[in-house]
């Protein structure tokens, strides 16, 4: 189903499945309140959203389409208007699984590549179980951290499909008093990544801002890396960013920020792989663990996609449903009592 109140959007994204052979466009519509009257005749695999629409918007849209008849979602945006941006991240805080740009004319330099994103977007996602309440809790809880044997003095964090959501809900709950820096890889479109990290800033009582080459990590400080270049801690302690190519098809990519983490910090770091399609990081894991370091993934209960985690897992990382990752952290740090 498209939800797209610009008939000429609406007639391009039309164009641009069609142009698929694994999907099919079962409605197409100018509004919010047409889309949720429609769904549940319709019930289609998958939604496409757009974020400012007449009346209702897509946010307000996505919270109700979770809440009634969940669906998967993935928001259509034009990452041009900031004053979409807020609204975009708050939706895939709200549920929605990712975001990718509109779509530019047939004629326009970019047309083929966002096209073809859209269509991958679509179509992966289409196949990703969402759910109404996200389960808390495991039938099979992890150990206890334990004491540090070495004082942490770096986190760092790796995450994509249903990023959003975990990251937010995540340090929430865990205080930026910790007094330990975090390095964060999301995958997400170049376009969309200030306004992410905009977003999670004004959202948590963390300092996020975009990583620039030559910073050093600080305490209370989440640096997120830029769209479509790896980020990397050096061996002097300070911030890396290059356009190497990229690894297993991502960049940046979670290995490589996991890697030079266990080169620089050892068993004095920790990592932590949330929600993700595929399987980044996985290297970067083993070398972690290798190290000395603690790694932890997201338990399969609460992962939006298990797919990160559970190769996280595979290689030895500890699992832990989300609502007990905070305190799992605050144990391996040497602290007690996550925040609510």
């Amino acid at each position: 189903m498209i939800v797209e109140d610009s008939p000429v959007v609406r007639a391009l994204l039309t164009h641009i499945i069609g142009e698929s052979s694994h999907l099919t466009v079962a409605a197409a519509v100018g509004s919010a309140e047409e889309a949720l009257a429609a769904l549940p005749s319709v019930r289609p695999d998958i939604i496409s959203m757009d974020i400012r629409l007449p009346g209702m918007d897509g946010l307000e849209a996505t919270r109700r389409i979770m809440a009634e008849q969940p669906t998967p979602i993935v928001v259509i945006s034009a990452s041009i208007e900031k004053e979409s941006l807020g609204p975009t991240m708050e939706a895939l805080s709200s549920g929605a699984l990712s975001v990718v740009e509109k779509p530019v004319g047939i004629s326009h330099a970019d047309y083929a590549g966002i096209a073809e994103e859209i269509r991958t977007q679509l179509r992966i996602m289409a196949e990703v179980p969402v759910v109404r309440r996200r389960l808390r809790g495991a039938p099979h809880r992890a150990g206890r951290a334990g004491r540090p044997t070495v004082a942490p003095k770096l986190i760092a964090c790796a995450a994509s499909t249903g990023g959003p959501q975990a990251l937010a809900s995540l340090f929430a709950a865990l205080p930026p008093s910790i007094d330990v820096p975090v390095l964060l890889v999301q995958h997400m479109g170049v376009p969309f990544m200030p306004g992410f990290a905009r977003w999670l800033d004004s959202v948590l009582p963390w300092r996020v801002a975009i990583a620039e080459a030559g910073m050093t990590p600080a305490p209370g400080t989440i640096l997120v890396a830029p769209g479509d270049q790896h980020l990397r801690i050096d061996r002097t302690g300070r911030v890396s960013i290059d356009r190497e190519p990229p690894v297993r098809g991502q960049r940046p990519a979670a290995t490589t920020l996991l890697e030079s983490v266990a080169a620089h910090a050892g068993a004095a770091a920790i990592g932590v792989v949330l929600t993700g399609m595929g399987e980044d990081g996985a290297p970067g894991v083993r070398a972690m663990l290798a190290a000395g370091a603690r790694v932890f993934a997201e338990h399969r209960s609460s992962a939006i996609v298990y797919g990160m985690p559970a190769a996280a897992v595979r290689e030895g990382a500890v699992a832990v449903p989300l609502d007990e990752m905070a305190d799992t952290i605050l144990q391996a740090v040497g602290r007690t009592g996550a925040v609510a």
